[in-house]
C-alpha cells in the first residue's frame, strides 16, 4: 500500500443517528432502497402499494440491510415533481405499518421538510436529502432539532435538469469542495458533526465519465472526515461500461460494490441487498480487503 492510500483510509468509525449509533467495520453498511413510487428508474411501481412496500422492507432487513431508505418521490432524470401531500400519502402508511417491526434504522429519502418531519415523528432516524439540505429552507432546522442523522448529497441542477449537459472543470475536486462547504454549513447551523454523512451523488448531474472518475477517486472523500455514502445501484453508467443497455445491471452493481469496499466506503445504497451482502462476505473471506 502506498503512502497516498494510507493517508486516505477512513478515520470515521461511527455515525450517530437519532437514537442509536452505527459502527463501521471492515465492510460497508448496506442501505436497502425502498421506492414507494410509480416511476422510479429501476423499480417504479413494484412496491407502490402499502402492503407490498411493508413486505419488501421486512425482506430487505432479512436479506441483511443495515438501513432501510424509504422514498416517496422518484429522483430519476426528468422525473415529475411530487407534491408534499402526495409524498406523505405514499410513505406514511408504510411507516405506520412498520412500527415496531424493524430492528434496523429507517432513513427518509426526501428534500421536503414536511415529509422529513412526519417521517421522524413515525420513527425515522435519518434524513437522506439529494439536495444537500438546500432545497427546503426548513430542513436544516428540523434536522438540528430532531437530532437525526443526515446525509447530504451533491447534485448539479435538479432531477428535472441535472442531465442537461453537466459540466465540471475538475469533477472530483469540485464535489469535494461542495461537500466540505455543506458540512461546514450544517455544523454552523447546529448539526453535530457526528450526525453528518456525505454523498458525492453518483448519477446526479454527472456524465458516465464523471461517475467513473468519481468512483475511481472516491478514497479522496475520506479527507472530509465523515462517513461516505455511495449510491451506484443499477445506474446507467453500468450499461455504458458493459455496452448493453438491456442487460441486467445487478452483476455490474455488485462489481462496483466490491470496488467501494476495497476503498473502505462506509455505506452503499443498493437495491439488491442479499446478493451484495454475499458477494462482500466472500470478497473479504478471499482476501479482497488489504490492510
Amino acid at each position: 500500500m502506498n503512502q497516498e492510500t494510507k493517508q486516505l483510509l477512513p478515520a470515521v468509525k461511527n455515525w450517530s443517528l437519532r437514537t442509536r449509533e452505527l459502527e463501521f467495520g471492515s465492510l460497508p453498511k448496506l442501505m436497502g432502497i425502498l421506492n414507494v413510487t410509480p416511476d422510479s428508474f429501476s423499480d417504479g411501481g413494484v412496491f407502490y402499494s402499502t402492503q407490498s412496500a411493508i413486505d419488501r422492507a421486512l425482506e430487505l432487513e432479512d436479506d441483511g440491510a443495515d438501513i432501510l431508505d424509504i422514498g416517496g418521490e422518484s429522483t430519476r432524470p426528468y422525473a415529475e415533481l411530487v407534491a408534499a401531500d402526495d409524498e406523505l400519502k405514499r410513505i406514511v402508511p408504510v411507516l405506520e405499518g412498520l412500527a415496531g417491526r424493524l430492528s434496523i434504522p429507517i432513513s427518509i429519502d426526501t428534500s421536503k421538510a414536511n415529509v422529513a418531519e412526519a417521517a421522524i415523528g413515525l420513527g425515522a432516524e435519518i434524513i437522506n436529502d439529494i439536495s444537500g439540505l438546500e432545497l427546503d429552507p426548513r430542513m436544516v432546522a428540523i434536522a438540528s432539532r430532531s437530532q437525526v442523522g443526515v446525509c447530504a448529497m451533491h447534485m448539479q441542477g435538479t432531477p428535472q435538469t441535472m442531465q442537461d449537459h453537466p459540466r465540471y472543470e475538475n469533477v472530483v475536486q469540485e464535489i469535494l469542495d461542495y461537500l466540505a462547504m455543506r458540512d461546514q454549513f450544517l455544523i454552523a447551523n447546529k448539526i453535530n458533526p457526528s450526525k453528518i454523512c456525505l454523498d458525492p451523488g453518483i448519477g446526479f448531474g454527472k456524465t458516465h465519465e464523471h461517475n467513473l472518475e468519481l468512483l475511481g477517486s472516491v478514497s479522496n472523500f475520506h479527507a472530509l472526515q465523515r462517513p461516505i455514502l455511495v449510491g451506484h445501484s443499477r445506474k446507467g453508467f453500468i450499461a455504458r461500461v458493459i455496452q448493453d443497455k438491456q442487460a441486467d445491471r445487478i452483476p455490474g452493481s455488485i462489481g462496483v460494490s466490491l470496488a467501494m469496499a476495497a476503498k473502505r466506503i462506509q455505506i452503499l445504497r443498493i437495491h439488491d441487498v442479499l446478493a451484495t451482502r454475499q458477494a462482500l462476505l466472500l470478497f473479504e473471506a478471499a482476501g479482497g480487503l488489504v490492510n
